[in-house]
Formats: structure tokens, sequence, C-alpha cells
């Protein structure tokens, strides 16, 4: 049997006479369900074309919903091919017209941002 400060942050410390090596695999135990308890957030990846028509954008929308619904965060990637390179601006048009489709459950995290050959934004869900 061992003397353990059970919680040592009160004032005054509270100590216990226990077996230490049971008390330690208790704490672990609990640990191990709270942390299985608790959901990490994903990120999820939508992508599409500047050329994707309204009624691809709005599935699309659908399905990012299900995800910020589940408490995920959405990528949304807008891809590139060869001479649209040039035209950036249709591109972050069509993230923001993306974005009207879900201003009602999300929030923007990033704004579109350009890498490359993708350009880029990041939505949140609302609190």
């Amino acid at each position: 049997m061992d003397l353990v400060e059970v919680s040592p942050l009160s004032s005054p410390p509270v100590c216990k006479i226990m077996d230490y090596g049971t008390y330690l695999y208790s704490q672990k135990k609990k640990d191990r369900k709270q942390k299985k308890a608790s959901k990490q957030t994903e990120t999820k990846t939508i992508r599409m074309s500047i050329r994707t028509e309204i009624h691809d954008l709005t599935i699309k929308a659908k399905k990012a919903k299900k995800f910020l619904e589940d408490r995920n965060t959405v990528k949304v990637v807008v891809i590139f091919r060869g001479r649209e390179m040039a035209h950036g601006d249709l591109a972050e048009d069509k993230l923001h017209e993306f974005f009207t489709l879900l201003e009602d459950i999300s929030t923007i995290e990033q704004e579109p941002k350009r890498q490359g050959y993708q350009m880029t934004m990041i939505l949140n869900p609302l609190k």
C-alpha cells in the first residue's frame, strides 16, 4: 500500500492510502475511454472545375452540407487545366458561388487562395 496524492491542485492536497499500480491502471483506463469518446474533426475535400455547372454545384453543396453537419471542415478545391490558369477570377467566382449555397451553415476559415494548379477555400461549420 502507498500514500497517493489524488488531488494535488486542491487546497489542502488530498491523499489516500491505496495500491499505486491499481490507481495508475484505473487512471489510464479513464483517459483511454475519454479519448475514445471525443471525436476528431476531419477535413473533407470537394473538387470541382471552373466549368462545373450550377446543378453539379448544388449536388456538391449537398454533400458538403452533410460534411458540415457532421462537424467536419470542408476544403473546396478548383482545379485548373491548360489555359484555365489565366482565369483565376473565374475560379474565385465559382468558390464564392459555392459558398453562397452553404452560407447558412458555414463560415469561411480561409479565403480563396491560389496554390499552383488549384485554388482552395476552407469552410468551417457554424458553432
